[in-house]
């Protein structure tokens, strides 16, 4: 069972907000949850405008950058752009390759092979651009720590922007310009944009123009990399989801229909992050990220039909690759890991595809709610890693505390890449499990689920569940939002439906209503068997057979 977490409520704020926005108490307390404190705050919230997107030279470096861009147009100079193989790197390839053509200038692209190359500027791309006659290249989406590569490309006689959202270490690279809201010395009010979104503004500056036209592909890109959605980045969202369905892009139109979301008259951010997001990604993590730009660049309904062909298959088949490395990793938690004595789980595999690795890290971490740490040999002295962490544990400080062992490594908290020596591994895997021994809770380890409030079910209806729908797109700190209810009794017989779901009716004793339960159909006799149960859910509106009610869709069931 997980550990329910409720806030306390604010009672006073409350009843304000209730009385000045007209809204009941349940939906007054979701939005403070959310750190809204005035009406003000909450109007901006539940009706995202465009014209409250921010200026972008507020960044620091913005007037310079695009002084070098305006330059490079009027000496017809060539341009790269050095991009990520992620879903926010290749939309942002595709934003200001777009833009940058519109002023006439030739535009190049470099995006490094993930399993040859790995992430980040590198070498081989700024010879690509000195090969080519590049004299200004443009990064998004990476660059903000590359000190060295920055100082060859200059050598070399070619200009460096960086465009990224990382997180600088405290020597950032002696480029022509950073564009990146994280720098300590940036003033930009808004720190979370992803990459694609610093593209974006980048993109806005050049043009003097607010670009709303290309907020479909911000937008896919921003949620695709579970940027927060709070903010400007929840103004991006909300309007480019509602662009999603008409696209001017054939690309965008071809993998909606390729995904089976043709007849949807709205994507949801779910869609993107489920659906769309992950085909985007497939290219890069199987074979090269080169089809999926060119699918969001696609010119012709032809030529994107097959390339949104072409990325599901190459999903498909990352699927397979996928669920083979996840079991053979479960059998090795089963037969190697104490977890007595190891907090944070560590496995090697000799043929594991880097492609997949970071998923499946995933996966591991959420079964079995510990920090997880991936690393393929694939025949190599050398090995790649990927390391997912659990909210309140650094896996970044972990592998600082453990460097003498690694190649070399980086990332954030919740997620690292890693190169180590394959002889390494044993003694690694000893000294960060002695680091996590004080550092890693018991606490941390227990699952638990962030409710919003405890309500009745008399709390209900239909213009609350209607209310609460404004608060999407759902995402990164603005989770769906979720109600917990004491003391039901169930009424009538559960039913199985397919897809190991769990159909059954709770009363209150005035009340009843349906509770849906996905994956949740092995709780039948246990549920049959309690004399009550609390509920964590989510409510909404169903339709079946053109009868609007109010069904609760079920996060946790407490059996008492």
């Amino acid at each position: 069972m997980k550990i329910i977490n409720i806030p306390q409520p604010n009672l006073p704020l409350q009843k304000k907000l209730a009385a000045e926005l007209g809204i009941s108490p349940v939906l007054a307390q979701v939005l403070i949850n959310r750190g809204i404190k005035s009406s003000q705050e909450a109007q901006k919230f539940l009706e995202p405008e465009l014209a409250d997107l921010l200026s972008p030279f507020q960044m620091q470096d913005m007037q310079r950058a695009v002084a070098r861009v305006m330059q490079a147009a009027q000496l017809s100079q060539k341009v790269l752009i050095f991009g990520d193989y992620d879903v926010d790197g290749l939309t942002s390839v595709a934003l200001l390759k777009a833009c940058l053509e519109r002023l006439g200038i030739t535009v190049l692209h470099y995006i490094p092979h993930r399993i040859n190359e790995g992430y980040g500027l590198n070498l081989a791309g700024g010879k690509f651009a000195r090969k080519n006659g590049v004299k200004l290249i443009i990064s998004v989406d990476c660059g903000i720590n590359s000190c060295q590569e920055v100082d060859a490309f200059r050598n070399w006689g070619i200009d460096v922007i960086i465009t990224d959202h990382h997180q600088p270490q405290p020597a950032m690279p002696n480029a022509l310009a950073i564009i990146n809201p994280k720098r300590r010395d940036c003033p930009y009010p808004y720190k979370e944009l992803a990459g694609v979104g610093v593209a974006y503004k980048f993109a806005q500056a050049i043009s003097a123009s607010s670009l709303c036209e290309d907020l479909d592909l911000v937008a896919i890109g921003t949620i695709a990399d579970s940027a927060a959605l709070n903010g400007e980045n929840r103004i991006i969202a909300r309007h480019g989801l509602k662009m999603l369905p008409g696209s001017t892009r054939p690309g965008i139109r071809a993998l909606i229909d390729a995904s089976g979301l043709r007849n949807k008259e709205y994507v949801k951010a779910s869609m993107v992050s489920f659906i769309l997001g992950p085909r985007i990604n497939a290219s890069g993590r199987i074979e090269t990220a080169e089809t999926a730009l060119s699918l969001l660049l696609a010119k012709s309904e032809s030529e994107a039909a097959g390339l949104a062909g072409a990325l599901n298959s190459l999903n498909t088949r990352r699927q397979k690759i996928e669920e083979g490395v996840l079991r053979q990793a479960n059998n090795l938690v089963d037969k190697e890991v104490n977890f007595k004595e190891q907090g944070i789980i560590v496995l090697n595999g000799p043929d594991w595809h880097l492609g997949v690795l970071g998923i499946v890290a995933s996966r591991i971490t959420e079964k079995f709610r510990r920090p997880t740490i991936l690393i393929s040999e694939a025949g190599q002295q050398h090995c790649r890693g990927s390391a997912r962490s659990i909210k309140d544990f650094s896996i970044l400080d972990a592998l600082l505390h453990c460097q003498k062992h690694l190649v070399n490594f980086g990332g954030h908290r919740m997620a690292c890449g890693l190169t180590i020596n394959k002889d390494n591994i044993p003694e690694f895997r000893q000294e960060i499990n002695r680091y996590a021994q004080s550092r890693l809770l018991k606490e941390f380890l227990l699952p638990s689920i962030e409710v919003d409030m405890e309500i009745s079910l008399s709390d209900l209806n239909n213009d609350l569940i209607g209310q609460l729908s404004g608060f999407e797109p759902f995402g990164a700190a603005n989770p769906e939002p979720l109600f917990y209810t004491r003391g039901l009794s169930l009424r009538g017989e559960p039913k199985i439906l397919s897809r190991d779901t769990l159909k059954f009716w709770v009363t209150d004793s005035e009340l009843t209503y349906p509770v849906i339960g996905f994956g949740c159909a092995a709780l039948k006799p246990q549920l049959c068997s309690c004399s009550a149960l609390d509920l964590v859910y989510r409510p909404e509106l169903d339709n079946w057979q053109e009868q609007e009610g109010i069904v609760l869709r079920a996060k946790e069931i407490i059996f008492k």
